[in-house]
Order: structure tokens, then C-alpha cells, then sequence
């Protein structure tokens, strides 16, 4: 059973493959990014808040601020399960995410060890100018609001 940071969350089951190693013989720190990424999006889905949807109420989010502890190398074959959580969201133009990065348990072989976290605040913009904008009522009503980030376990 995986030690997730905080309850409830949101997972997206990968395997690392061989267009992410580096010459380190590990996943280029780049990857990670692009990982939290790809939870973000499959979180918003599962939502019900897609590119349409996005696109119909002209209004994403980009990222204003990403920092990533990397904490042990992920290799090529891991399977990794990526964690994410919205831990705060002002209702007003940004919220926060947060992620954790779990190597799966293989039987004899490595343990269910977390491997990076990280966090990116977003900023709500306007998708035809790319300028800051108010959230839409469904971005408040859908995205939770609850500050968690005192809740972590860790």
C-alpha cells in the first residue's frame, strides 16, 4: 500500500521508457515535469473539464512557478504511479497543485519508494491573449477549494 502525501488522489500509471533516459542511464529531470503535467490533465479530465470545455469558456491555466524534489532516479522499466492533488485554489486566478511520484513495488526486486514530489502554481488566463483572467464559475465549481496543504502526512 502506497504512503500518498495526502488522501484521495488522482493517479496516472506509467512505464518509464527509453525516450526519457539520459546518458545518466536515468529519467532526464525534464521528464518529471512533463509527468506532472499528464496527471494535471487526466485530473482535469476526470472533472469533466476538458480541452473543450476549455476552449468553449475561453479560459486555462499555465503554470507560473514548478519546483520538483527529485528524490531517487526512476530507471528504465519502472512502473511509476504519479500522484496529484489541487491543495488550494483562491477562486480567483490561481491554484496550486501538488504531485508525488511513486515507484510501484516489484516483488524482490525494489520497494514502493517515492521518488519525486513536486508542486506548480497555476495562473488562470484568457486563452485568446494569454493575459490573466478570473476563473469561470465551472473552474470554482468543479476545481476544489480547501487549502490542504497543511494536511500533508509526510
Amino acid at each position: 500500500m502506497t504512503d500518498w502525501d495526502y488522501p484521495a488522489p488522482h493517479i496516472v500509471s506509467l512505464v518509464v521508457g527509453d525516450d526519457v533516459i539520459d546518458r545518466m542511464d536515468h529519467a532526464n529531470n525534464t521528464a518529471y515535469v512533463q509527468w506532472f503535467e499528464l496527471a494535471a490533465w487526466s485530473h482535469t479530465e476526470a472533472l469533466g473539464l476538458g480541452w473543450d470545455a476549455y476552449t468553449r469558456l475561453n479560459r486555462g491555466f499555465v503554470a507560473r512557478h514548478t519546483e520538483v524534489d527529485y528524490l531517487l532516479p526512476a530507471l528504465k522499466g519502472d512502473a511509476l504511479q504519479i500522484a496529484t492533488w489541487v491543495v488550494f485554489n483562491d477562486q480567483r486566478l490561481s491554484m496550486e497543485r501538488h504531485y508525488q511520484i511513486v515507484r510501484e513495488q516489484i516483488a524482490g526486486e525494489r520497494d514502493a519508494a517515492t521518488l519525486a514530489r513536486g508542486s506548480t502554481r497555476w495562473v488562470c488566463v484568457a486563452l485568446d491573449t494569454g493575459k490573466p483572467r478570473r476563473m469561470p464559475q465551472e473552474f470554482i465549481d468543479i476545481y476544489p477549494s480547501d487549502d490542504i496543504r497543511r494536511e500533508r502526512r509526510t
